[in-house]
């Protein structure tokens, strides 16, 4: 028997309570809201025959890009492949794409979960699944097409349509369309406000268009809406850029003290990135930090071989070389190495083209070999969308790389990409400053005090 969710979607089921309670934890999920997670371990335990239970709970864990959840995901997986002669074919289409994750194409997952969404248009979870997925991979396209090939199906008469307008600005947003972006994502929390995902995709306009003093407060007038729930580390660290560009280093850390410096022994990796992306920036700034880098680098260093995901590997990197773990920044990069050279899952060529080269920027910037590390950023700067995330947090890329020859006084170069800078975000002090520097190291002191005054122009206001 095959009843169907609150937007119509079948699902082969007996049980409306099941399928009740499954819509209930799907927009708690998207909410960043409970412990979908642990509530759907529970029903399984009283339901294990139920099919879409056991794709739910893969796919969350799919997200998580963490090698202690893949045995748990795994057993998932297989638990829905067991009762594949049961299942619909939405439920199969989803079956397909996570046993691909499992087995390290998370591309052909993301087609898998695309024909979902082409049968099944109101397959909310699916539509999730693949704009995650595509955020992950930095297939920025996808991001903003995997919504538009259904949006105008959907309206506020089926639930959860305030999600797949979060999922559409951000999309929209990835790929400048900046207007449009927050007019979805300003309506998407209109009709939720507590609604994590659009009020972040509202900060990334923000973000890139450089309007700081706006950012800062979007983000606090709104915090109730979204400190409390599951997304709340990675919007402080939204917040924290804010201030960061407008050299207000004492607030920046309070935020990392008070809400990104986790006092667990080991954490959530998401939480780490958000820590190590924001400590890094204040290295390239000069900042003292104190202990700070390694009372992160001891939550890095356990999974500093599981090579599951660049993203995450560049990002411990920067923990080990910044505390001068050099021994364990080697072990991550020779473990790497090994690894391209023999494996075939997705994250390989995402390692190979951009994870690995940064890796040895990162190492080569720490040693103050600076010259080093703008030779090994300059090929692959126009490559870094491989490493996945967003353009906020790829930034790290490109500003490690303009720092780096600041400092190897390669001042031609970074004249050059300080104008880069500016070109997309005139607005950001910071940019102006370090314009101010490059002409400064190139002696022309008359066009460094001007790009300086545009900078403090710009703090005054």
């Amino acid at each position: 028997m095959s009843l169907r969710d609150c937007r119509g979607v079948p699902i082969s089921c007996n049980d409306q309570r099941l399928i009740d309670s499954l819509d209930r934890l799907l927009d708690d999920c998207m909410a960043f809201q409970g412990d979908p997670l642990a509530e759907i371990e529970e029903i399984l335990r009283a339901h294990p025959d139920f099919v879409m239970g056991h794709c739910f709970k893969a796919g969350l864990l799919t997200q998580s890009m963490e090698t202690r959840i893949y045995d748990s995901m795994l057993a998932s997986v297989q638990a829905a492949e067991a009762l594949g002669d049961s299942a619909n074919q939405r439920e199969r289409g989803h079956i397909a794409a996570l046993r691909a994750w499992v087995d390290g194409d998370f591309s052909v997952a993301v087609q898998h979960w695309e024909d979902v969404v082409t049968h099944h248009p109101f397959d909310l979870f699916a539509l999730m699944l693949v704009h995650l997925t595509d955020v992950l991979l930095g297939d920025t396209p996808g991001q903003r097409d995997s919504v538009a090939r259904v949006f105008t199906l959907w309206d506020e008469s089926v639930p959860g349509y305030e999600f797949v307008l979060g999922f559409y600005s951000f999309g929209l947003e990835e790929n400048r369309d900046f207007m449009y972006a927050e007019e979805l994502g300003r309506q998407a929390v209109a009709i939720r406000p507590k609604h994590p995902y659009a009020i972040h995709a509202v900060a990334h306009i923000m973000e890139m268009k450089g309007r700081q003093a706006g950012g800062i407060w979007w983000m606090r007038s709104r915090t109730p809406d979204w400190a409390g729930g599951d997304f709340a580390n990675h919007l402080w660290w939204h917040l924290s850029l804010f201030h960061l560009d407008l050299k207000q280093i004492d607030r920046v850390l309070e935020i990392y003290d008070n809400h990104l410096r986790s006092g667990k022994p080991s954490g959530d990796k998401y939480e780490e990135l958000d820590a190590a992306a924001l400590l890094w920036r204040l290295k390239l700034l000069d900042v003292d930090v104190g202990d700070r880098w390694t009372a992160l680098a001891d939550k890095w260093e356990p999974s500093s071989t599981d090579t599951l995901y660049a993203f995450n590997d560049v990002h411990a990197m920067m923990a080990f070389v910044a505390d001068g773990r050099d021994d364990v920044a080697a072990r991550l990069l020779n473990t790497n190495e090994r690894y391209v050279g023999h494996a075939s899952d997705a994250n390989v060529a995402m390692s190979r083209i951009i994870g690995i080269p940064f890796c040895r920027a990162l190492q080569a910037f720490a040693k103050q070999d600076y010259a080093a590390c703008v030779d090994l950023l300059v090929p692959v700067r126009y490559r870094t969308h491989r490493l996945g995330g967003s353009y906020a947090q790829r930034d790290i890329i490109g500003w490690t790389l303009l720092e780096a020859a600041l400092r190897a006084r390669r001042f031609d170069m970074a004249l050059a990409l300080a104008n880069e800078r500016c070109a997309l975000k005139p607005t950001s002090p910071q940019n102006w400053h370090m314009v101010a520097r490059a002409h400064e190291g190139l002696g022309q002191i008359e066009r460094a005090q001007r790009a300086d005054a545009r900078a403090a122009s710009l703090l005054v206001a």
